[in-house]
């Protein structure tokens, strides 16, 4: 049966690992949060109002966004879209 561990039970590794795992999600998550907040609504594929509640999916949303969520600059079917 699956124990509940406490913090201070966990090894000093184990605490290294959650706490830089934890780092990472952390900055991807207040990375994409922070660019789909100042990218224009043109440079966004996709309705932005979806890709907020998509952030809170941990880890892929903010993966996802940063991958498949913005045009690039040089994408021409950016300049069509108001």
């Amino acid at each position: 049966m699956w124990q509940r561990r406490r913090w201070r039970d966990l090894t000093q590794r184990q605490q290294t690992a959650i706490l830089v795992m934890a780092s990472i999600e952390w900055a991807l998550t207040a990375t994409a949060a922070v660019d789909l907040w100042f990218r224009p609504r043109n440079a966004v594929r996709g309705r932005k109002s979806l890709w907020w509640p998509a952030l809170l999916v941990q880890p892929v949303g903010p993966i996802a966004y940063l991958l498949m969520g913005r045009r690039n600059e040089g994408d021409r079917s950016c300049a069509s879209r108001t």
